[in-house]
């Protein structure tokens, strides 16, 4: 095809349609790997979690890539780890492996020249051996300590040539390995902030209700027995959508919003001399300063909710709107 020849409509329609199989075959593989999930695996979960060295990567190529990758889930899922490329490896950087260590060679074929070439050092050094091979009968399989089948019974490329569908499948498996390991170590949401300190994922693991709450910095509060047009009040006052409502021991009673008082003007103008009590949402959905923001937001979305009171020992400390939460950049 030229490059200024014009697509047609059955050009674009085939290219959707090559498009999709192509996800249709990769979904495939990876669902195929189930049968790998096997005793070899387990051994590898055993021998990882008894090892008291970290979980060495290689490889080279688009295997060095997927090697990369692992390596990094590893290491932001509780497992420590790190990559070395199998080529750099001969020249010096088998020095970074020690014989406590688990190393993870990655080969599709299982005959990367320079990952065989690496395995006689390695074996003197004397770490754990694991491969990721899509050939069980490999040279690097058969030198492993453990490996684990990643093979696939056809690439995504229509000539059956760039690796596609082989390092899905691989980093697939990895990533099976990485989270399987990290459930069993207990690894939590907190562990998981206290590795991804920065960016919008530091942010949403980090970001404490108490950290929003000086964005805004209002409570608007009201007691029980005062009238919901004060509580119309509190709420313009405050540029809040809606106003906690206390008894007289300031504990949280209830909560009226500005759209409680929409949908009662719909009926009548009566109740705005009433005691606010008399139309509050009782037991309100609250959350506590040392909470996520994060949570907030879950809380938020799950409750269709544009408002949340943040308590202290019952008793209303803060008003957490959505509009804090965006500004935050929790999202």
């Amino acid at each position: 095809m030229h490059g200024k020849e014009l697509l047609t409509r059955t050009m674009i329609d085939n290219c959707l349609a090559e498009a999709r199989r192509v996800l249709e075959v990769e979904a495939q593989s990876v669902v195929n790997l189930k049968n790998s999930i096997n005793a070899d695996f387990v051994s590898i979960i055993k021998l990882i979690i008894s090892s008291s060295g970290r979980v060495i990567f290689t490889g080279v190529g688009k295997s060095g890539l997927i090697a990369q990758k692992m390596a990094a889930t590893f290491s932001s899922t509780g497992t420590p780890a790190f990559f070395v490329h199998a080529g750099e490896a001969l020249h010096g950087d088998l020095g970074m492996i020690t014989e406590e260590d688990v190393v993870i060679a990655i080969s599709n074929s299982g005959e990367s020249e320079e990952v065989l070439r690496l395995i006689p050092s390695i074996k003197r050094i004397g770490p754990s051996l694991v491969s990721f091979t899509g050939a069980q009968g490999s040279s690097l399989a058969r030198l492993s300590d453990f490996s684990l089948f990643a093979g696939v019974e056809v690439e995504a490329c229509p000539y059956g040539l760039a690796p596609t569908a082989s390092t899905t499948a691989t980093m697939a498996l990895g990533d099976s390995l990485a989270i399987a390991l990290s459930t069993l170590k207990g690894f939590t949401i907190k562990d998981f902030a206290l590795f991804h300190p920065g960016g919008s994922l530091g942010r949403r693991l980090l970001t404490l209700v108490r950290d929003v709450l000086d964005i805004r910095n209002e409570n608007p509060v009201i007691s029980e027995h005062s009238s919901v047009k004060n509580a119309l009040f509190v709420m313009t006052s405050s540029k809040m959508g809606s106003t906690s409502i206390v008894n007289q021991e300031g504990l949280l009673v209830g909560i009226i919003t500005d759209g409680d008082i929409r949908r009662l003007l719909e009926k009548s103008t009566d109740f705005l001399n009433k005691p606010v009590r008399e139309v509050m949402s009782k037991n309100p959905t609250t959350i506590t300063l040392d909470k996520l923001a994060n949570e907030a937001v879950k809380l938020m979305e799950d409750r269709e909710i544009k408002d949340l009171p943040v308590i202290e020992q019952g008793k209303p400390v803060g008003m957490l709107n959505i509009q804090d939460l965006l500004k935050a950049k929790i999202f």
